[in-house]
C-alpha cells in the first residue's frame, strides 16, 4: 500500500472514533420505554446525559414503528409511556 493511502485510512479512523467518543461520552444515563399506541405496542432503549434526555429519545424512538404518519406520530410522542426503566449507564 502506498503511505498515502495508509494515512488517510489512519486520518478517517481517527475522526470516526472522535465522533464515537464525542456522541457517547456524556451519555451515562440509560432508559428503557415501552409505548402502546393504537393496538401496537414497541419498546426501545436510548442513552443520554440525563434521565429525561435518554426517556424522551427512548419514547420518540419506541413511536418511530407503532405510528403511521406525523400525526400519529406526534399523538404517540404525547402520551404517556407504558412503562419507562432507567439506570446509570455501564
Amino acid at each position: 500500500m502506498k503511505r498515502s493511502r495508509l494515512i488517510t485510512i489512519a486520518v478517517v479512523a481517527a475522526v470516526i472514533a472522535l465522533f464515537f467518543y464525542m456522541s457517547t461520552a456524556r451519555a451515562n444515563q440509560e432508559c428503557r420505554v415501552c409505548v402502546e399506541f393504537q393496538g401496537r405496542s414497541n419498546c426501545a432503549t436510548a442513552a443520554g446525559a440525563t434521565v429525561a434526555e435518554a426517556t424522551q429519545t427512548a419514547h420518540s424512538t419506541a413511536c418511530g414503528p407503532v405510528a403511521r404518519g406525523m400525526n400519529e406520530t406526534i399523538a404517540c410522542g404525547n402520551r404517556a409511556p407504558v412503562s419507562v426503566q432507567c439506570g446509570r449507564r455501564r
